[in-house]
């Protein structure tokens, strides 16, 4: 096997000494000549498409059944790879891709991950020709070896995980992001933002749509993922499979991911996500994650979102709440809903109330007002970030069930679970929260079928929007559409969370600008009015 290995390398050298002789050639001339070589080297089928370097991928990408198992960046022969013009690309790859080679053509430099592994040298450029070095041909093919042969490394720490995927969501915004901006007006991720803007946010730009976009690929597979049974056999289209019931959000946008629609720009660095959580001991992390004594989710969060994006987590105010307080917290409104509500069983009661409500009616299409049933404890927290408070309120309805643990799956069922209610504007929490209530739920004996109240929307932004026709947006609308019932129609009686630390909300809107009017006047009732020193917006 070596002997071929060693004449493809001279047979290589070959092939580049003559073009490059020459003297018109660029770093492009050689790829194709170079994915000829890996080809022979490792089996593995290997890609050089234009289409994905413009979008931020590397130079070639080595498949093995589909899936991405090692990559190679490419500059022109002679260039210095150490050169701070290349630093922070390659530092992008290095933390999102784990089986990476860097090469001028001539010098390859080997990394697993951040860690550097070797450089080899198996020819040098001299005026108007390419020398062989052939006595380093040996320890080149030792190192393509194991590159081919790479399996990746066994994610068993949740802090290690957040961070691995923190990178890899990075390049696929990055990679969103330039596929839009190239101006397609065919593609499908700028015909998706494009319906995003007119239905949902008109000001939204590529970047924010591609991180929005980005971070719902990466935490829906974790999702999956970790719904899985295990195995080794984690695709985009088996996480389709597994999303829970409980979010048809990303139960929507999973079909869509798992179908040959995805745009081919990204479909790559999906599959190596998929990869990636192919790698996560999905045992070790779920015990961490069902920890009663500390929020793993919450901290899980922390540690991608400040890997990912720290400016974005100071921005949006995602700061988390001591579980000690969260604890203090829920446990004071059961109190106070007892002996100053008169509400015996707290935060655990299940009894209804009648009460007026505008709806359309399906026959006439005009809105009516009817009377409708709801639960008259109805909980909301508006800010609900990885779902810490829901899911606290969840474990204090429990401990109400000592001594008649039978009948709890079905009180949380038709009376927990439709008055439990929670808005969150930012997806990686959203995909978060709905995780953990999944698994603390389950957990605790009840097995989520039906969708949680939890609800990717902006709480001071109250406008129902028209269903589009584009997948992303319409999935999102259905999201806004569901959070606007309870909004405008549910009465809700316990609000509780902590809200974002940003000081004042960019938002102003003109429902939520309208009810600050009242808010901000004075008590007296003599007309005055609070000023900004004074109230400032959360």
């Amino acid at each position: 096997m070596k002997k071929i290995e060693t004449s493809a390398a001279a047979e290589y050298i070959k092939t580049i000494n003559s073009l490059y002789a020459q003297g018109i050639t660029t770093e492009h001339s050689f790829r194709g000549d170079l994915a000829l070589l890996l080809s022979k080297m490792t089996g593995f089928t290997v890609i050089n498409e234009a289409r994905h370097i413009e979008c931020g991928a590397p130079d070639i990408t080595l498949f093995s059944n589909d899936i991405p198992v090692g990559f190679v960046e490419a500059k022109d022969i002679g260039k210095n790879l150490n050169s701070k013009e290349y630093k922070s690309q390659f530092d992008r790859y290095k933390k999102a891709l784990d089986n990476l080679i860097i090469t001028d053509y001539l010098t390859f430099q080997f990394f697993k991950g951040e860690s550097f592994i070797a450089e080899v040298s198996i020819a040098k450029a001299l005026p108007g020709k390419i020398e062989p070095l052939p006595e380093n041909f040996a320890a080149f093919i030792e190192n393509i070896q194991d590159f081919s042969s790479y399996n990746g490394k066994v994610l068993k720490d949740s802090k290690v995980l957040a961070e691995f995927m923190a990178a890899k969501t990075q390049l696929l915004a990055e990679a969103i992001e330039k596929t839009i901006d190239a101006g397609d007006e065919n593609n499908s991720l700028n015909q998706q933002l494009s319906a995003f803007k007119e239905v949902l946010l008109s000001s939204m730009t590529s970047a924010q749509f591609a991180d929005i976009y980005a971070q719902s690929i990466a935490y829906g597979m974790f999702v999956a993922r970790l719904q899985d049974n295990g195995g080794e056999d984690f695709t985009r289209q088996k996480a389709a499979a597994v999303i829970p019931r409980s979010n048809p959000f990303l139960r929507s946008l999973f079909r869509y991911i798992a179908g040959y629609e995805l745009d081919e720009n990204i479909k790559w660095l999906v599959d190596s996500l998929a990869d990636m959580f192919n790698r996560m001991d999905t045992e070790a992390i779920h015990k961490e994650f069902i920890s009663k004594d500390k929020d793993p989710f919450l901290h899980f969060y922390e540690d991608f979102l400040t890997k990912y994006d720290k400016q974005l987590k100071n921005a949006k105010g995602a700061y988390y709440t001591p579980l000690a307080v969260v604890k203090f917290i829920v446990r004071a409104v059961d109190e106070i809903l007892q002996s100053d509500f008169h509400i015996a069983e707290g935060l655990a009661d299940k009894s209804k109330v009648m009460i007026e409500v505008q709806e359309e009616n399906k026959k006439t299409k005009k809105i009516e007002k009817v009377q409708k049933e709801f639960h008259k404890v109805q909980i909301l927290d508006p800010a609900a970030g990885t779902g810490t408070f829901l899911a606290e309120v969840v474990r204090a309805v429990y401990g109400k069930f000592e001594g008649n643990k039978g009948l709890w799956d079905a009180y949380v069922k038709e009376h927990l679970i439709p008055r439990l209610n929670g808005f969150e504007i930012m997806m990686a929490p959203y995909t978060m929260a709905h995780l953990k209530l999944e698994m603390i739920l389950s957990d605790l004996g009840h097995n989520p079928d039906e969708r949680l109240h939890i609800y990717l929307t902006d709480s001071l932004e109250n406008n129902e929007k028209n269903a589009p026709s584009i997948p992303f947006a319409q999935w999102l609308s259905n999201e806004a559409n569901e959070a606007a019932k309870v909004k405008n129609n549910a009465p809700v009686m316990v609000v509780l969370g902590n809200p974002p630390y940003s000081g004042e909300s960019q938002n102003k809107s003109g429902w939520i600008m309208k009810l600050m009017e009242d808010y901000k006047k004075e008590p007296t009732g003599g007309g005055g009015e609070i000023t900004r020193k004074k109230l400032k917006m959360a």
